[in-house]
């Protein structure tokens, strides 16, 4: 049973000294490794292990193919100028082969924990010879692997696995007591910017988790771009989370005055404290507008867009 630590109770900068104590005491005279997203619960895990460990820690960022538009640049040069130093690692090409031809989502999930834990960042590890790896495992995550509604690709010993037995090395996870909304305040406490503390939660599985079907270097193109228009419109919103969804059936529309069978994209906006519970946010009429304008304008192939509107439950706020 973890014990979670709740927004009211949470002391940031006692928790930040007690998980650095943590840490170091962990780690010992050993080295440890993280992969670095830039989401905020690896970011603010990337600051703790800095923190505990200096340069015993080796922070990397693994470009997989699945991120959003000029996200490994950006990730990179944000924590250069925070002191990090962090490697980039191309395994594009491993994620997509090992995604083609995969159309269930808790395959697909399964085929990225695996690519990831095993193979790219498995090898990373047992090359480094780090003993230990610094993950952004937290409570929401545990919650709904167990629970069965979605597998995270982050969650092992929760479901009898072993780690050390599996992958060969152990994994610390610091921030497992919190919810998102206290991994914020903590981000803050470490002097993380803003924009990346109260950044909206992206999935382990990146792009992937909003792809319904196979997982394509079209598809992916497709749904980065439509992506961008969407955060770029409802950035000002204060939603918890937003994002585009693009589907696998082709749908009938209509360009220069005869029938295009073209791609669909669903639009979901949310609002939520913790990821649990989730409402779709009540955006006016002119903002949606402006984002199907701007999707079937900018997004070549795309004939359809939506806005969903099921809160979570029965929903879940990702689609994959």
């Amino acid at each position: 049973m973890i014990n979670e630590i709740k927004i009211t109770e949470l002391e940031p900068e006692k928790f930040i000294q007690e998980k650095i104590s943590e840490i170091r005491d962990a780690v010992g005279n050993g080295t440890a490794i993280n992969a670095l997203s830039g989401g905020v619960d690896s970011s603010v895990v990337t600051m703790l292990g800095h923190r505990a460990l200096g340069e015993k820690l080796r922070t990397i960022f693994i470009q997989n193919g699945l991120m959003r538009e000029g996200e490994p640049e950006s990730v990179v040069r944000i924590f250069r100028d925070l002191g990090v130093n962090v490697e980039v690692i191309d395994a594009r090409r491993e994620f997509i082969e090992a995604l083609k031809g995969i159309t269930d989502p808790e395959e697909k999930r399964e085929a990225i924990t695996q690519t990831f834990y095993k193979k790219v960042f498995g090898r990373i590890v047992r090359e480094s010879g780090a003993r230990f790896l610094l993950q952004g495992t937290i409570l929401t995550d545990v919650d709904e692997t167990v629970a069965g509604i979605k597998r995270q690709h982050n969650v092992f010993a929760q479901l009898g696995i072993d780690p050390q037995e599996a992958f060969g090395y152990q994994i610390l996870e610091p921030l497992i007591q919190l919810r998102k909304d206290c991994v914020r305040v903590v981000g803050r406490a470490l002097g993380l910017p803003e924009e990346i503390f109260n950044r909206i939660p992206f999935p382990g599985p990146a792009l992937a988790a909003r792809i319904i079907g196979e997982v394509t270097e079209e598809k992916l193109e497709v749904v980065r771009k439509a992506t961008s228009v969407v955060e770029e419109i409802l950035k000002e919103t204060g939603a918890f989370q937003y994002m585009a969804i693009l589907h696998n059936d082709r749908v009938t529309g209509m360009r220069g005055g005869k029938r295009d069978f073209g791609m669909q994209i669903e639009v979901r906006c949310w609002d939520s404290t913790d990821a649990r519970t989730a409402t779709p946010t009540r955006l006016s009429f002119e903002i949606l507008e402006r984002v199907a304008k701007s999707i079937l304008e900018e997004v070549p192939g795309v004939v359809s867009v939506t806005y969903n509107i099921a809160p979570k439950p029965p929903s879940t706020i990702e689609a994959v």
